[in-house]
């Protein structure tokens, strides 16, 4: 029986459920959480590439990420951290945390004074856990599809929170989602530090919205590869990974073009021209980026390949038409 408390709630709750976890073939690291609470992912997840990741939930206290980082970051194993940050909450009965470190030890704690229903499983190098939920035992739902889930981690812990949100998820309704991930080693470049940092702040499904940003997360990691690929000359495998980022994302027309401009500059002239076409009837301004994309060196700056590329009717703009000129 919860003791009791002269102590009022320490503010608003933030009622939620996560899953903080690391990948032990990759050491990766990462947290998803999901809330009725309004933008929960500048609350309660928090991750540091070659340090450790949490969350911080039910009444949250931001400081249990920023202190929490620090002691994993000075030594301490995610258990201490996390002991060390209750020993001085005077409203720890109403917290309830979890953390996981860089050796995959995974801690959590569920206040006695959490909203029901409220809990926490762990696992081999991850946690779950929930508070103000609709059914007891989501957190053991979310845990068993985390295992059962494959791929890479983003995608098993998302498997998790749809795991969540299926046993009826957050007892009040569903409004904010985020995911963390981070690489196991810290090598001070925040673009290869940070793998992934993707927040839903207000939406009427938010785990569906989730998944559909990191759909295009993907796909535009992909574009990202192209683009590295399509600088050093390696146009083949430039190639490759834009048809995939496209595969991932075929609404999304910037893919279509860097794949036509990775075309093109590995000799498949012919069939990069209908890329473009269709890109052109959609809006002009893509036939003005080409020019400028050429004048910066993505393409030949050569206006005749211009003009095989740009049909007559798409020369309209100034520029283009200047881009177009012998000289030009």
């Amino acid at each position: 029986m919860p003791r009791a408390s002269h102590t009022p709630p320490p503010g608003p709750p933030v009622a939620t459920y996560s899953i903080v976890a690391r990948d032990p073939d990759t050491g990766r690291m990462g947290v998803a959480v999901q809330s009725h609470h309004f933008a929960v992912g500048s609350v309660a997840p928090f991750a540091r590439a070659g340090v450790g990741a949490g969350t911080i939930q039910s009444f949250a206290k931001l400081i249990y990420g920023s202190e929490g980082l620090r002691l994993m970051r000075e030594g301490s194993s995610a258990g201490d951290a996390l002991r060390r940050l209750l020993a001085r909450d005077h409203h720890m009965d109403f917290r309830q945390a979890a953390m996981v470190d860089t050796e995959g030890n995974a801690a959590a704690h569920t206040g006695q004074l959490c909203i029901d229903q409220a809990g926490h499983s762990l696992g081999d190098g991850y946690v779950c856990l929930g508070n103000m939920l609709l059914r007891d035992g989501t957190w053991d739902a979310m845990g068993s599809a985390f295992e059962a889930a494959s791929g890479e981690l983003h995608h098993r812990m998302l498997a998790a929170l749809e795991a969540a949100q299926n046993n009826g998820g957050d007892l009040r309704g569903r409004r904010s989602a985020a995911m963390i991930v981070v690489n196991a080693r810290a090598t001070g470049d925040p673009a290869e530090d940070t793998l992934l940092d993707l927040r839903v702040e207000d939406h009427a499904s938010p785990v569906k919205e989730l998944r559909r940003l990191i759909t295009l997360w993907e796909a535009y990691d992909h574009n990202t590869r192209g683009g590295h690929h399509l600088r050093h000359g390696e146009y083949d495998q430039a190639i490759k990974a834009f048809m995939r980022a496209e595969e991932l994302a075929p609404e999304e027309a910037e893919l279509v073009f860097w794949r036509g401009v990775a075309m093109v500059n590995a000799g498949y002239l012919e069939e990069a021209r209908p890329l473009f076409r269709g890109l052109f009837k959609a809006s002009d301004h893509w036939a003005l980026l080409l020019t400028r994309v050429a004048r910066n060196r993505f393409l030949p700056h050569d206006p005749e390949l211009l003009r095989t590329l740009i049909p007559e009717e798409f020369r309209e703009a100034s520029e283009v038409a200047e881009a177009l000129e012998p000289n030009g």
